[in-house]
């Protein structure tokens, strides 16, 4: 572990291959059932979605991104290799990943509400929702979240267009543009010069003295996390129209971006559920915010900052400017993910760049993060310690955020 932590400490980009990975028990306290119901879930909430947005009329309500071909973009990353490309970055309404877990998080508080109240039963369409008796029900209440820009706009958005009023706390990281673009979608944007960390916890204090307040939890909440499982389902299809069935000898190894561990930590836990070993999944970080790689490498998650090894914490990818990792998260994917590696951030802008002008990709840096992946992941030992042929193996690049990136 010291050799790990020496690296860490020295800034340099490097690849932690999990010694925990597959070992034992599976990690996650969640099960297929959950992801079943989740799914079912979102399923209901379709109608809807696609009355209060353009955007999710479009697929009928369903927000899901594309799995894009980049032939051009994978030749300069790492020639010979089969890469694609999961458009998370293009997600509707949200414009980022976190409109998977985020939005299902406010809808999950919806449709609770709505039970308890008598308001809905679960076989009624739910364009219901918009209608005024409800909307007079969500409007007592507040939706509140911490955030460094992507997970708020996902939460602010959704909570102001079902009724609630919304309101978001920002670290000093998050980017003027989405401050802006959530006050223009009726949220409150609170400001805060600390960090990501000191703005969940400031949220969550104030949310928890008042009783007409729901607080999403980014580091600890299974409804983000199993809204984030549910892509599982939807890369399985995607992959099927392609032809590609990935087996143990044949599998996908799936490269996520990470902040505090909840986006990358519920799609891990959907994919090996889903695939089982047939998938291998690893999280980037920048080098100096690496709280999960730091957390897993230690087995103290939340226990430990990146600022306890004299790490700064401050780089241009704000969506992964964090400096402790969720705990729930990191015990959930412990024997879960294959490994972790950290990224620069010049690599990172550069990488941005070159997803523009190879395949017109419009992305924020932090979204770029999981495109050093395969070559370092291929010039590890992870292959051969698990005997597999990287001619055989299928990479899929996640990107998390850009779609409403200004020019």
């Amino acid at each position: 572990m010291a050799d790990y932590l020496a690296q860490l400490r020295g800034r340099e980009p490097f690849f932690w291959r999990n010694p925990d990975y597959e070992s034992g028990e599976n990690s996650a306290a969640f099960t297929l059932d959950d992801m079943l119901d989740a799914e079912a879930r979102l399923a209901r909430f379709a109608p809807l979605l696609a009355q209060l947005f353009d955007e999710a009329a479009e697929q009928f309500g369903i927000i899901e991104s594309r799995l894009l071909s980049v032939p051009d973009l994978a030749g300069r990353l790492c020639p010979g290799a089969k890469i694609l490309l999961k458009a998370d970055h293009d997600l509707p309404v949200a414009g980022s990943v976190k409109a998977r877990g985020g939005i299902y998080n406010v809808l999950y508080f919806a449709e609770s509400l709505c039970l308890k109240h008598g308001l809905l039963q679960l076989g009624d369409n739910y364009r219901r929702m918009a209608e005024k008796p409800i909307r007079d029900l969500f409007g007592q209440y507040t939706v509140s979240v911490g955030s460094t820009g992507n997970l708020g706009l996902s939460i602010g958005t959704i909570a102001a267009a079902l009724g609630f009023r919304a309101r978001v706390h920002m670290s000093a990281d998050a980017k003027e543009w989405k401050k802006q673009l959530l006050r223009s979608r009726g949220v409150e944007v609170i400001e805060y010069a600390g960090d990501y960390s000191s703005a969940v916890e400031q949220g969550r204090r104030e949310s928890q003295s008042d009783p007409y307040s729901y607080f999403v939890d980014d580091e600890n909440s299974p409804e983000l996390f199993l809204g984030y499982a549910v892509s599982a389902f939807r890369l399985r299809d995607q992959l099927r129209l392609r032809g590609i069935v990935p087996d143990a000898d044949h599998p996908l190894f799936v490269y996520l971006p990470c902040g505090v561990g909840g986006a990358p930590g519920g799609i891990c836990f959907g994919l090996k559920t889903l695939f089982g070993n047939a998938v291998h999944c690893f999280f980037a970080e920048p080098v100096d915010s690496p709280c999960m790689t730091l957390g897993l490498i230690t087995g103290r998650h939340d226990g430990i900052s990146v600022y306890d090894i004299g790490l700064t914490n401050r780089t241009l990818a704000d969506g992964l400017a964090v400096g402790r990792p969720s705990a729930f998260v990191g015990r959930q994917v412990k024997t879960l993910v294959g490994g972790c590696f950290t990224v620069k951030d010049e690599t990172l802008t550069a990488y941005q760049q070159l997803a523009r002008d190879t395949e017109k990709l419009k992305i924020e840096p932090s979204a770029a993060a999981g495109f050093a992946g395969p070559e370092m992941v291929l010039r590890s030992d992870f292959c051969a310690f698990r005997n597999l042929d990287p001619e055989n193996i299928v990479h899929i690049l996640w990107t998390t955020g850009g779609r409403y990136l200004p020019e």
